[in-house]
């Protein structure tokens, strides 16, 4: 063999000793990587669990859950319609030294201490960690999923719009840091999750008016308001970003849970972390969500908006009629003047056009605050009183968002929504399962309450008959008796006066 072929034979065997031992690296790695994927899903399992079985430990089960403590939580999901309830329903029942300090970004008060009877809040259920829980009663709404979604997302271009009126970023969020700094108000960018995702809307919507006019584009082409990149993020791309991932999707279920980026649970960032990289591990957390849903007093839905509203006056607006105006009050109504130095100044009153509450709305109820202490509120009376409002507040909104979208040839409408491709509407279907299946769970439990409250309403009706027809019957046996009695009286008078004649004759 000449030395070319024992050259040629001794590279092919380095070649494939190089080949045999990158291979076996490849497999090394592999299985160091699956010791250590295994290793991280037992860590994160173990996680889930610790905090799933220790949520429900710590869970008080209400005697009564039907009835109205000393304390109404208001656990607010975003875009579910929980302002509505709050300027037409609560804000009518409550006067507004009754009405909890509000915490937007943090506790800034100590519920211990703090004469209140009405926390209103975007905060998750861990607030509750806070509270006196056994005189505590918490009430939620819950919406289809993907409109919710869908809300959010138009929300946040509706808020980030206004400040397009600024020529540049750095000019908005300047003039917006200086307004907010000397307002007593509270901005919409205070409140959770808005102080997220509307920066991060805001931001993008002006780096894709710079590109644009860099380009000398000014034309608006296409027509659908979901789908057009040139002047905002498109649905598809908001949906797929890491800050929808993690404060978006499956976001009620994380509300209730109390497993949110704002949560007080020391462990909450590990365990909302480890259900969204493990999505089986999703069922512990709606196993405590479901069960927290059971314990509250009142769950609505947004898309049975009639329903949810009379239920709600029912449930809830009756029991606080009732505390308000009873002789011996349970609830330690102070004088205006007692009212906490905590409090908030009218939410309007913050910077520039990003306020938490349009100014309509406080003009609607400002004036009619706390109705149920000063009058003889009946439930009928609310509702009635909560058509008018929310008539009013719908138009006073519908304007407002006019006006904003009009920054950017956008128009968010139903219909549009239909037009959505099935493969954007089946992701979000998936990104948001968790989320679903809660939804399912709370219009399971809103048709039992819906049943509920019907037999109580047709109890009151039959007693009310029932009172009726005592009174009708009472009525007609003291008008018999009375007839009876003038008629003997009669009598008795005819007979003496014959007597009287027949003595005189």
């Amino acid at each position: 063999m000449n030395t070319r072929s024992r050259n040629s034979i001794q590279g092919f065997r380095v070649c494939m000793d190089h080949i045999i031992k990158f291979f076996l690296f490849l497999i090394l790695f592999g299985l160091v990587n699956a010791c250590f994927a295994e290793d991280d899903y037992g860590r994160c399992e173990r996680v889930v669990k610790t905090w799933a079985s220790s949520s429900l430990d710590r869970e008080i089960r209400q005697k009564d859950k039907l009835t109205l403590k000393n304390l109404l939580f208001f656990l607010h999901v975003p875009r579910t319609g929980g302002r509505t309830y709050f300027h037409c329903f609560l804000r009518k029942l409550y006067p507004g030294y009754l009405e909890c300090p509000r915490s937007y970004d943090k506790l800034r008060f100590d519920p211990s201490k703090e004469k209140c009877r009405l926390l209103t809040t975007h905060d998750d259920y861990s607030m509750t960690s806070k509270l006196p829980k056994d005189r505590t009663s918490v009430v939620t709404i819950l919406r289809d999923p993907v409109d919710r979604v869908f809300s959010t997302y138009e929300f946040s271009m509706e808020v980030a719009a206004r400040f397009l009126v600024h020529p540049n970023l750095t000019s908005a969020t300047k003039m917006a840091s200086r307004l907010r700094s000397k307002s007593k108000g509270v901005s919409t960018l205070d409140i959770w999750p808005w102080k997220y995702l509307v920066p991060w809307m805001r931001e993008d919507l002006f780096a894709r008016r710079e590109a644009r006019y860099s380009k000398g584009l000014n034309t608006v082409e296409g027509s659908d308001p979901y789908d057009m990149e040139d002047f905002a993020m498109p649905l598809q791309e908001y949906i797929n970003h890491p800050a929808a991932w993690d404060i978006v999707h499956n976001g009620a279920t994380f509300q209730v849970a109390g497993l949110t980026n704002n949560s007080y649970i020391a462990e909450a960032h590990e365990v909302r972390h480890c259900v969204q990289k493990y999505k089986v591990l999703g069922k512990y957390v709606l196993q405590v969500a479901k069960k927290r849903l059971d314990d509250m007093l009142y769950v609505g839905l947004t898309e049975e908006h009639r329903e949810s509203a009379t239920m709600f006056a029912n449930v809830v607006g009756s029991q606080v009629i009732s505390q308000l105006i009873a002789p011996n009050s349970s609830l330690d109504i102070i004088e205006n003047t007692e009212q906490s130095s905590f409090s908030d100044a009218d939410p309007d009153s913050s910077e520039h056009q990003n306020s938490t509450s349009d100014r309509g709305a406080i003009e609607v109820t400002s004036s009619e605050n706390g109705e149920a202490a000063k009058s003889a509120m009946t439930v009928g009376k609310l509702m009635n009183s909560y058509e008018v409002c929310i008539s009013k507040l719908r138009k006073t909104q519908s304007g407002r968002r006019s006006a904003s979208l009009k920054r950017i040839p956008v128009n968010f409408t139903k219909e549009a929504r239909l037009r959505v491709p099935e493969e954007v509407l089946q992701q979000l279907r998936s990104l948001n399962d968790l989320d679903l299946e809660l939804y399912e769970y709370a219009r399971a439990i809103f048709n039992n309450q819906h049943k509920t409250s019907l037999l109580i309403t047709e109890e009151k009706l039959d007693n009310i008959s029932s009172s009726a027809y005592s009174i009708i019957l009472w009525k007609v046996l003291t008008l018999t008796i009375t007839f009876f009695f003038i008629l003997f009286l009669f009598l008795l008078i005819v007979n003496v006066r014959r007597r009287t004649l027949k003595v005189k004759k």
